[in-house]
């Protein structure tokens, strides 16, 4: 059983970035600027924006933290959605989710321009990914196949099974799998809560997505031997033996399934690294106008 770490492989993306932004700036260009507009005060947001800002400092980017209460109106929200859309120093902005219950999520993510949608949540974006045209692809799903890609795992031909059909992970990843280009070519089965015979559709899989949201789900009696198995989950349970109270869990029970693994990615530092890195590498891609 082999670690896929996420964390040591976001930092040579970083790496590489870093140098892009360096060259960049040696040709008179302007440093990337990643925007982020941030409601309310939800721990796991403010989390994962603060990260984002640190790794924007990292690589070299300009970034700007936009606040709203959770009281902000869908109409002001809108507004602030423009602004970012019209100042050409931005070149890549998204709006954390989620939102609260008074904000149209679909509204709001139709009003960003997919030119600047580094999230890849825009249905152009992901109207260009599933026809394979070049497009800003949902950092998550870009960054399992990142990994997949670094650590030499085959794709194609195999069998994949993606458990969880969000818009955000498992729709789009289940596409990029089945792509017909080099990072794809697999066979895929997207699975949900209405699936039959879950366990059995697992066990025929060479590579499995765990993306529902529900710690420990994936149970080692669900899981061939020497099956990749990438871990989306990260939810937070109590721990009253840790400082925060709270620790991040996955939605695979890694200590039992690990050992039955080729390669496997833990929680935390597997795939949560690689969102990061791959909002990133979609700011720099909109920065240098690559299409």
């Amino acid at each position: 059983m082999q670690l896929i770490d996420g964390k040591a492989v976001s930092q040579i993306i970083k790496q590489e970035i870093a140098e892009e932004v360096k060259k960049i700036i040696e040709k008179g260009g302007k440093k990337p600027h990643l925007a982020a507009v941030l409601v309310g005060n939800d721990g796991g947001s403010e989390t994962y924006v603060a990260s984002k800002i640190k790794a924007c400092e990292e690589v070299g980017f300009n970034s700007t933290l936009i606040r709203f209460n959770n009281d902000v109106t869908e109409s002001e929200l809108l507004k602030c959605i423009k602004q970012l859309n019209d100042n050409v120093d931005i070149d890549g902005f998204i709006v954390q989710l989620p939102l609260p219950l008074n904000i149209s999520e679909e509204i709001i993510i139709n009003a960003i321009s997919p030119d600047k949608d580094v999230d890849g949540f825009h249905p152009v974006n992901l109207g260009k990914m599933i026809l394979g045209m070049s497009s800003f692809i949902s950092a998550t799903p870009f960054g399992i196949v990142e990994l997949l890609k670094r650590y030499n795992i085959e794709i194609q031909g195999k069998n994949a099974v993606v458990i969880g059909r969000s818009n955000i992970v498992g729709r789009p990843l289940s596409i990029l799998l089945s792509l017909n280009n080099s990072d794809g070519n697999a066979t895929v089965t997207v699975c949900h809560s209405k699936t039959k015979d879950l366990k059995e559709i697992c066990l025929q899989a060479d590579i499995i997505v765990a993306a529902l949201g529900k710690p420990g789900f994936l149970k080692a009696d669900m899981v061939k031997d020497g099956a990749v198995v990438i871990d989306v989950g990260t939810t937070r349970v109590n721990a009253p033996e840790t400082k925060s109270g709270w620790r991040l869990k996955g939605d695979v029970d890694f200590e039992n399934v690990a050992p039955k693994c080729s390669f496997i990615t833990p929680v935390p530092g597997g795939v949560g690294p690689m969102t990061i890195v791959s909002l990133l590498q979609n700011t720099l891609k909109a920065a240098t106008n690559v299409k």
